[in-house]
């Protein structure tokens, strides 16, 4: 098509009010096909429920109706099928399939906008494909907690150390830490899910913004589209954005929580921990370094949530300030609602990959959680219960027993009985029964604790939940 002829189908699109078409400038800018055009099924789908809808009103004839149906089922199989040429000086996926719909069955396609605006159908499309991906990403996140899960369940029993300021702090069972993952997970589920019901409601029929004199049914199209209900007030139809604000929250909270279990895999697969092993399939190689082993998937997982809150962020600024009711700045949404959402998707396929590829060295861990005194405060619990010591006194002699074994270079378990009674005279050997790793993880029974007992509850209680 010449640019002359471009201009005149723009213009044409637009009608009467205009004599001539846009600049190039105007067009590129104005232009948001290549961006919107993955909307199309659900720019399809709502266009067969209006009409529909029209036709059951008795707004236009039911032949009618039959043809846009007809038509609009055979752009989708073109679209489908990689036939359909996307135009940009048509703007955006509505016009350009509108222009294609005239194109198939002629005059009867002028009256599909009958009662609706690109406001409310840009709206109504956006909506849809947003509950299509929360719902994706919520599945997603369940193959995540299964495979986690899986890998709980092998290793319910196996110990390893528990961290804070990532220093060695109590042993912990490896099924526990990795359930950890499996609870923020949940949570981050919970949120996507209250996004997609708070978003669950039908802007179709708002018009442009003032609703339409024509006697529709906007609960027939939204019962048609699987929303709730159409939304109450027709300015706030078309120009809410907050649903896709706060499914970029959602989303940022999430890959947050995939990027801190992606690190632990960055330092665990490295020599200096040991503690696992990814295969190849999630592991790169050096350009120079023949001996390397590159953990690439964890850290570019790693690098999705700035990505992702740099988009939250940028339509944050976008929808600040706007009046009432559509102004075109809103088009910049979906470009960084959908390269958000894809990055999100990525990033949850492959920690589910990974958690379910990696394997564990037990000695490694074992050895590990038996470092830096990490039974110095299961020391400390003995002397409260078998002395009756206040916490703070039975702190103060684990202390000393610490300080005592640094110096000597050996760990609480090979300190003698005469050495733990130079510091209290009560101590007895029975002390020596707590003095290891694995007594440590064991003897951790409460509720939530890390005894392998109540992880393997964890686990039933899991596998029980997802099934439901």
């Amino acid at each position: 098509m010449s640019d002359t002829s471009s201009k005149s189908a723009a213009s044409d699109m637009w009608g009467g009010r205009f004599d001539a078409g846009p600049s190039d400038i105007m067009q590129a800018i104005n232009a948001s096909v290549d961006i919107d055009q993955r909307l199309y099924n659900q720019d399809i789908d709502g266009s067969l429920a209006h009409a529909r809808m029209l036709s059951a009103c008795g707004v236009i004839s039911s032949k009618d109706a039959e043809a846009i149906c007809s038509g609009l089922e055979a752009i989708r199989a073109d679209i489908a099928a990689g036939n359909f040429v996307w135009k940009p000086e048509l703007e955006d996926v509505h016009m350009n399939i509108e222009a294609a719909l005239r194109e198939k069955i002629g005059e009867p396609a002028g009256r599909l906008h009958t009662a609706r605006s690109r406001n409310d159908q840009v709206a109504t499309d956006f909506r849809l494909w947003m509950r299509d991906t929360l719902t994706g990403a919520i599945e997603g996140l369940t193959r995540y907690q299964r495979a986690l899960i899986a890998q709980a369940e092998a290793h319910a029993d196996w110990v390893m150390p528990g961290f804070t300021h990532l220093q060695t702090a109590q042993p912990v069972s490896l099924g526990h830490h990795l359930l950890c993952w499996v609870e923020a997970a949940e949570r981050d589920k919970g949120r996507l899910e209250d996004c997609r019901k708070r978003l669950n409601e039908s802007p179709l029929g708002a018009a442009a913004l003032a609703g339409t004199a024509f006697p529709i049914d906007r609960d027939q199209t939204a019962k048609a589209l699987g929303f709730d209900r159409p939304m109450a007030n027709s300015l706030d139809a078309v120009s809410a954005r907050d649903f896709a604000l706060e499914a970029l929250s959602a989303a940022a909270i999430t890959a947050v929580n995939l990027s801190r279990f992606a690190e632990e895999i960055v330092l665990w697969t490295s020599r200096r921990f040991g503690f696992a092993q990814l295969t190849d399939a999630f592991s790169t190689g050096s350009s120079i370094m023949p001996q390397k082993r590159n953990p690439d998937a964890a850290e570019l997982v790693r690098a999705k949530p700035g990505r992702i809150a740099g988009a939250l962020q940028g339509l944050i600024l976008v929808c600040k300030g706007l009046p009432l009711a559509y102004s075109k700045d809103l088009q910049e949404d979906k470009s960084l609602v959908f390269t958000a959402f894809d990055d999100l998707a990525l990033a949850v396929s492959a920690m589910a990959g990974m958690a379910a590829d990696l394997s564990f060295n037990r000695d490694a861990l074992e050895e590990a959680a038996g470092e830096a005194y990490s039974d110095a405060t299961d020391l400390a619990d003995w002397l409260v219960r078998e002395l009756n010591l206040p916490f703070r006194e039975a702190h103060h002699v684990a202390g000393s027993a610490v300080k005592l074994a640094e110096s000597k270079g050996v760990p609480l378990s090979e300190l003698t009985l005469g050495d733990y009674q130079t510091i209290e005279p009560r101590i007895h050997d029975g002390l020596f029964a707590v003095l290891s790793a694995r007594a440590s993880m064991e003897s951790r029974l409460s509720y939530g604790g890390t005894a392998p007992v109540r992880v393997r509850e964890q686990i039933a209680a899991w596998n029980t939940r997802l099934e439901a």
